[in-house]
């Protein structure tokens, strides 16, 4: 039994990795095969994959997650300031260091449970976000946001002779940089690697554990269980994995703003993981991308744009359509965004992932009725031509 569930994993696993891989290849028909993008959908994908650990297998409902996100970017490009532009020391700090705040955030938020711990998040992320913006200004460089600079330090670049003569230098590891596809494979590794955690954690006894808080958490208190240090090691976890996507968003563009903490990008994230398949393995991953291509898609379309788009239309018709559907695109495109997630929402309740299994589950008999009519055809035929 051991062995079938480990060979599943293994399968689950190489199927993601050649999926991930290969994206350059199969997004470009959707016009979606840019590095630029590819990055964005590997990050958030991190991003959603760490969230749906807290939010899918406890239900506990964090609107704080982008406090994780903003800090992992301010401390890797503080990394890229003052030590090297190699991003191994940037994001292992990013990591180490929102886990911290994610170890302080979670000891204050998890006394409370439901509504309450949503509430406090979004509290203490939207404090984050002003202090950013005005406190910590001296940190943060207030709403102009945190920057690369000629004359930064970068301790161990200069102490190996890597001093930039020209400009400012880019990210790179030990000399690859991370700009273009090569970026782009590097953040599809580390989302590779992120799932394989995840799917080691849902297989876990931790993981079992933490399905049983979700189930009902008062009775296994009632038991004797003690809940707390399960729920703030995975507060923990998914705070980890918030900030090295914030760390990859720094790597990818060196500068860090107070915008990557405002609640709409934690509402962003619970729409991801809702909107691939809350509590499944890849469904966050989906979501991400899904969301994000619908963004670069939508927001790029301006009133020109949709003039050329109803060109085939009379004058006047192609004027009246351009009008209608502008509200839905541009700086609009998130009502795009929640129509598509109303009718998910009410037509595939589980996400898409949900969605894709009852379509298989509902097409596997007719495909099997169509095989044995086939099977029978060609044994009568058969049978003919022996006769």
């Amino acid at each position: 039994m051991e062995n079938g569930s480990a060979t599943k994993d293994f399968i689950t696993l190489l199927v993601f990795a050649v999926a991930i891989l290969t994206m350059p290849i199969w997004m470009a028909p959707i016009g979606a095969n840019y590095p630029d993008l590819l990055q964005r959908f590997a990050i958030y994908g991190i991003f959603a994959i760490g969230f749906n650990l807290l939010f899918g297998l406890t239900g506990y409902l964090s609107f704080g997650h982008a406090a994780f996100l903003g800090v992992g970017s301010y401390t890797a490009v503080w990394s890229f300031k003052l030590l090297s532009m190699n991003i191994l020391p940037a994001l292992l700090f990013s990591v180490l260091f929102t886990g911290l705040l994610a170890a302080v955030i979670g000891f204050v938020s998890l006394r409370r449970s439901g509504i309450y711990f949503a509430i406090l998040t979004l509290a203490i992320a939207q404090m984050s976000y002003n202090l950013a913006y005005s406190v910590l200004t001296p940190i943060t460089n207030g709403e102009t946001g945190l920057q690369l600079r000629n004359y930064d330090v970068r301790i161990i670049d200069n102490l190996f002779g890597k001093v930039a003569t020209e400009g400012i230098p880019s990210t790179n590891l030990f000399g690859i940089t991370m700009s273009g596809y090569s970026g782009f494979y590097f953040s599809a590794v580390v989302l590779i690697l992120c799932f394989w955690i995840s799917l080691r954690i849902f297989r876990s006894p931790f993981g079992i554990t933490l399905r049983g808080i979700k189930s009902n958490q008062k009775r296994m208190g009632y038991t004797g269980f003690n809940t707390r240090p399960y729920l703030l090691a995975v507060f923990i976890i998914s705070g980890m994995y918030a900030g090295l996507a914030g760390g990859l968003l720094a790597v990818t563009d060196p500068l860090a703003g107070a915008e990557r903490m405002e609640w709409t990008a934690s509402g962003e994230v619970v729409l991801m993981t809702i909107l691939g398949g809350l509590g499944t393995l890849s469904g966050p991953m989906i979501g991400a991308v899904v969301i994000k291509y619908f963004e670069n898609i939508f927001s790029s379309i301006g009133d020109q744009r949709l003039l050329e788009i109803f060109s085939w239309a009379p004058d006047g018709l192609q004027h009246a359509l351009a009008y209608v559907v502008s509200p839905f695109v541009g700086n609009g495109w998130q009502l795009t965004l929640g129509l598509l997630f109303v009718v998910i929402i009410i037509f595939l309740p589980g996400g898409l992932v949900s969605g894709f299994k009852r379509i298989f589950t509902k097409l596997k008999p007719i495909a099997k009725g169509v095989a044995k009519k086939e099977a029978k055809k060609e044994g009568a035929d058969t049978g003919e031509a022996g006769t």
